[in-house]
């Protein structure tokens, strides 16, 4: 049977407030945006969403390091690492949902990886026109005047 979120709370940090502080400890500059309640705080947020906010960031800090190396990432998979415009508005994104554009930046190229080279179009044939015995009469006199 699946764990309630305060008994994982228990298990692993033994009470919220130590959650709590290991959820500051962790939300940086480097890997978090500052929009939490200065007159509520952390301390009012439930224990479900502290402990995915603590997966979440741990799992950042360990893979990538930095919001910038993993807005880094998000766009060298999409192939815009250039692209100045989409890099102000990723970092304009909170942390999770830049997790959430990775995982699919990486399921759309491991996708793309997989189907292999585009093929080459072949170029349009040109488009017949289906025609009455009157109309292909009519249009070859206009072809022999």
């Amino acid at each position: 049977m699946k764990t309630s979120p305060l008994q994982a709370v228990k298990e692993r940090f033994g009470d919220k407030q130590k959650l709590v502080d290991a959820v500051k400890a962790l939300a940086t500059s480097d890997l978090w945006l500052d929009r939490v309640s200065d007159v509520k705080g952390l301390a009012k947020v439930s224990n479900a969403k502290l402990l995915r906010l603590h997966e979440m960031l741990s799992g950042v800090k360990k893979d990538f390091g930095s919001r910038a190396k993993l807005i880094d990432s998000i766009l060298s998979l999409e192939k815009r690492e250039k692209d100045a415009g989409l890099r102000g508005r990723l970092e304009t994104f909170p942390t999770p949902r830049l997790v959430d554009l990775h995982a699919s930046a990486a399921r759309a190229a491991k996708k793309a990886k997989a189907a292999g080279p585009k093929k080459q179009a072949k170029p349009a044939a040109k488009k017949k026109t289906a025609r009455s015995k009157k109309a292909k009469a009519k249009a070859a006199a206009a072809k022999k005047k």
